[in-house]
């Protein structure tokens, strides 16, 4: 079993494991290196906010990985939207989250577990727990799309 600490050291490995690129030739200098808070989607409360953590190309042509750090502050919501470009691999690194979707029940997260959103299923991450919450999430994009698309 992996505990918080680990999978952050691992720099999420853990997550591209799932995508199964784990053995993905990365280049040293791939990724942000001084990352910086952005405001989150279009429609994302406030304090809100995404970590851009890596960015590279994926190992087939026409796709990156791109991993960020999502926080939601007690109370807030990541705002309806989705991912219509690839799947998101997720990570609760703190926090309890109910992820909300158009299609099927909501899904009630906690720290410690992970969390698969399928290509283009719109979902609300809210943050229905004492403590901020801190999502660590991969994705496997096709480049000619956006990361996020507001609903």
């Amino acid at each position: 079993m992996i505990d918080r600490r680990s999978l952050l050291r691992t720099g999420g490995t853990v997550a591209l494991g799932a995508f199964g690129l784990a053995t993905c030739a990365c280049s040293p200098t791939a990724g942000a290196q001084n990352p910086s808070p952005t405001t989150a989607s279009a429609g994302a409360t406030s304090g809100v906010i995404r970590v851009e953590l890596q960015r590279t190309e994926a190992p087939f042509t026409g796709f990156e990985i791109i991993q960020t750090r999502f926080e939601i502050p007690v109370g807030q919501a990541s705002g309806r939207h989705s991912h219509d470009g690839g799947k998101e691999v997720g990570y609760i690194i703190q926090g309890d989250v109910l992820m909300e979707f158009d299609d099927r029940p909501p899904l009630r997260l906690k720290s410690g577990d992970p969390f698969l959103i399928p290509t283009g299923v719109v979902h609300n991450a809210r943050n229905v727990g004492t403590v901020q919450t801190m999502m660590l999430s991969t994705y496997c994009i096709d480049a000619s799309k956006p990361l996020v698309t507001p609903h």
